[in-house]
């Protein structure tokens, strides 16, 4: 196996297909891993393993570079991936919307990272992650005083495995509060937000996702809220919303997003947004860059990091800016 294989763990989920086709299309090794080999894509090779079988995990991953793990909820497979990891030295990330997933992989294994030279990036993908780099992005040499992620999306049809997670994360939603990471007091808040076209001004609940656990961990922020437009919230909350289902050659559903993030300090105030289509896709280019750059000789950051903390936010940005990803920074 190649030096540079990257695993994929829950290769058969529908983020898990996306993240396979685009180390392809980049030409990275791959190999993927899930728990049932019946449903294992073809083409690529293949390995099985439970997530309570530690011993499997590591031959799984064995001869690794990096573990991408697509499989939630996170609650349930993050440690466990990552204890193999820390096992084998590969390094690891996920795309977890999970907050206490997210938190719980700073708190537990910075440590156990460094010391295995070794990086963990949870959360790196639309949600965590984009919000993260566009965050990293505008943050200068102030302290932040205030920032406010939003999220509008035309439509939300939610994944077997965002039903999943839903059920299973019943923990309070945090925000950022006189620089302390606190519940979001319910009921929730409601504000207007000034999109660019085509979503113009949406009506906004409070609903944070585990961008605020990853900014917070590196980012010196006095107050960050995070808010979602309400008719795509009542959409995923509605149990007869039915999946996603492909509406292009590459098998992206039609949705479309636009994620703005607004930061205020001594400095002023700047605004970052990125928009697109279907943010399950848009997660495989972002972790995929983030793995290839892992892999770089020159990458030498080691502990549980947020993405942005990770790489240089401008540069990355620019590196998975697509097509199907458009992305609009202030000058530096």
């Amino acid at each position: 196996m190649a030096v540079h294989t990257i695993a994929v763990y829950g290769a058969n989920g529908h983020t898990g297909r996306f993240v396979l086709a685009e180390l392809k299309r980049r030409g990275l090794p791959a190999v993927a891993v899930g728990r049932n080999a019946a449903r294992l894509p073809a083409g690529v090779p293949v390995r099985v393993a439970a997530i309570d079988d530690p011993e499997a995990l590591d031959r799984a991953f064995a001869g690794c570079a990096v573990v991408i793990n697509c499989a939630g909820p996170f609650l349930d497979t993050a440690a466990p991936i990552v204890e193999s990891a820390l096992r084998i030295k590969a390094s690891y990330i996920d795309v977890t919307a999970e907050q206490p997933a997210a938190l719980a992989l700073f708190e537990t294994y910075h440590a156990a990272a460094k010391e295995a030279g070794i990086a963990i990036i949870p959360a790196a993908g639309f949600y965590g992650g984009l919000a993260d780099l566009l965050a990293s992005a505008l943050a200068g040499a102030d302290a932040i005083d205030e920032m406010a992620v939003a999220v509008a999306l035309d439509h939300w049809w939610p994944t077997e495995g965002t039903r999943k997670t839903g059920e299973r994360n019943a923990s309070a939603r945090m925000m950022v509060d006189k620089g302390q990471l606190l519940p979001i007091a319910l009921p929730a808040q409601h504000v207007d937000w000034d999109f660019a076209a085509p979503f113009g001004t949406q009506d906004m609940t409070e609903l944070s996702f585990s961008e605020v656990v990853t900014i917070f961990r590196h980012l010196p922020v006095a107050s960050l809220r995070s808010y979602i437009n309400t008719g795509a919230l009542e959409q995923v909350r509605d149990t007869a919303t039915p999946q996603p289902t492909a509406s292009d050659a590459d098998g992206r559903s039609a949705q479309r997003f636009m994620l703005d993030v607004l930061v205020r300090d001594a400095a002023g105030e700047r605004r970052a947004r990125a928009a697109g289509q279907d943010i399950y896709a848009v997660s495989a280019p972002i972790v995929v860059e983030a793995a290839a750059r892992m892999l770089a000789p020159s990458f030498d950051r080691r502990g549980v990091l947020a993405l942005g903390q990770a790489v240089d936010p401008r540069s990355f940005l620019a590196s998975i800016a697509s097509p199907t990803l458009a992305v609009d920074l202030p000058r530096a």
